[in-house]
């Protein structure tokens, strides 16, 4: 890598013969927006930004930093929990924010094709308009970018429905490494041609492309939906009545688990909410069931609060309207905002198959005594995917930062992977969670992984630091 100052003066000067003006900053306001995501303090200096516009000024980028040793790290949002989008080793940071135009939304085939730099709610309510929906909903949706979805292979709550995002890329227009433009696959439902190049870029954090163009299948826009909540006295009864929905013959569209800690903590954030709280409650689920034909949506939401109630679960409550079902699930996706305004917090984001949430919450709670930390539980239940918020409180920096506390998070996601559940479910590896790669793939398949990005990255100039160690 380049890092005296002629070197740097050398490249500087070769960016601007490639670049607009405009499209290139080493003002150090800018560069320290883009030093960070939303992943604990971490802090890392880009040289500078670029924001190409098209996808030849990215591949221009790309190959005047492969020919030169130039780090490059794709960025838009940058609302990852995983330190996916920071610059660990400085170089440029690439922000994709100008690629943000819905380039068509075809009604006719159930499918559209947008840019990387569009905001996931923009695209949903513009679908939504013509009668379509795009399920992939993110916690962060009203902020991240498909670009970032893909690269992350982001769920949200309809997942446990509808799936995540790798259900609907149909496929990408990625810019490679060497500055390569290609297209991943074809526009069609069904494609058996080669190698499915689409999804190996799916979740791969951009560290094998830049994504520019990206082409999703869409569904009919459901008519009808209910929204309920259900207290439980137990935090354990609560997941484990998540299980018992299933096995009941109901698929819920959204299945949220939220602790007593995170309800109490966003409420102080979030106005208009009103939900049963205090001494005897320990936890809620935020259930949703929708469809196309009303009566039969009404009747699986009576069906869904009699099982959940016959498995310990207190009075159920339906949202009454629009605003109230709204206000709900605003509460949910601001948890962890609210986390984090309380304390600095870890963020872990432990899967397994869900009939094993009730022994996972009883790991964490466990493995928090023995190892010093309060953590606090929230996530999609339907998914098996528990967050688990490590807050610091009164820690030292020292305690948090040393090796004792990492160590519980070892043991923890050793009890995860024994559960056949895995380290991460859709927030990623990236900087903070690749030590624990060992874990979750044999030293076989981690080779395999890594000789991939060596193929299409062969300088390892794309996203370098990320994922493996």
């Amino acid at each position: 890598m380049m890092n005296s100052p002629e070197d740097r003066t050398n490249w500087h000067d070769a960016l601007r013969l490639i670049l607009p003006a405009e499209s290139i900053s080493f003002a150090e306001e800018l560069r320290a927006e883009f030093a960070h995501d939303e992943t604990e303090d971490l802090f890392f200096l880009p040289d500078a930004v670029v924001s190409p516009s098209t996808p030849e000024e990215v591949s221009a980028v790309l190959r005047l930093a492969n020919d030169l040793g130039i780090p490059v790290t794709p960025a838009a949002a940058r609302t990852g929990l995983s330190g996916g989008a920071i610059p660990v080793q400085g170089g440029i940071s690439m922000s994709m924010q100008r690629f943000n135009k819905i380039l068509s939304i075809d009604s006719s085939n159930f499918q559209a094709t947008v840019e990387p730099g569009v905001i996931n709610q923009v695209f949903h309510e513009a679908c939504k308009e013509k009668g379509l929906f795009y399920p992939p909903d993110p916690s962060s949706w009203g902020t991240s970018t498909m670009g970032g979805n893909v690269a992350y292979n982001s769920g949200g709550p309809k997942a446990v429905k509808y799936g995540v995002t790798n259900a609907y890329v149909l496929n990408l227009e990625v810019v490679l490494p060497t500055g390569e433009i290609i297209w991943t696959g074809a526009n069609t439902l069904k494609n058996s041609t080669g190698y499915n190049l689409t999804q190996w870029f799916v979740g791969s954090e951009g560290t094998l492309g830049v994504v520019t163009k990206i082409v999703v299948r869409l569904l009919p826009y459901p008519k009808h939906s209910y929204t309920l909540l259900a207290p439980f006295a137990s935090a354990e009864a609560a997941c484990a009545a998540v299980a018992k929905v299933f096995q009941a013959g109901i698929t819920p569209s959204g299945m949220e688990f939220m602790e007593k800690d995170a309800i109490e903590w966003t409420l102080k954030y979030v106005d208009g909410v009103t939900i049963p709280t205090g001494p005897g409650i320990e936890a809620h689920l935020l259930m949703e069931v929708d469809g196309m034909d009303e009566e039969a949506v009404l009747r699986e939401a009576e069906h869904l609060a009699e099982v959940v109630e016959a498995h310990g679960a207190l009075e159920v409550l339906f949202a009454q309207s629009t605003s109230e079902k709204e206000a709900l699930w605003k509460l949910r996706r601001r948890v962890g905002e609210a986390v984090k305004k309380h304390s600095i917090y870890k963020e872990e984001d432990t899967v397994v198959p869900r009939a094993e949430l009730p022994k996972l919450l009883r790991s964490v709670k466990r493995i928090g005594k023995e190892y010093g930390f309060q953590s606090v539980c929230y996530g999609h239940a339907g998914d098996g995917n528990l967050h688990v918020n490590i807050v610091k409180g009164s820690m030292t920096d020292e305690q948090w930062n040393g090796e004792h506390l990492r160590e519980g998070i070892r043991k923890l996601f050793t009890e995860v992977m024994a559960m056949n559940g895995t380290i991460s479910g859709e927030h990623g590896i990236g900087w903070v969670q690749k030590g624990y790669m060992d874990l979750a793939f044999s030293p076989d398949a981690l080779l395999l992984q890594k000789n991939m990005k060596k193929l299409v990255d062969p300088k390892g100039i794309l996203n370098p630091g990320k994922m493996f160690l």
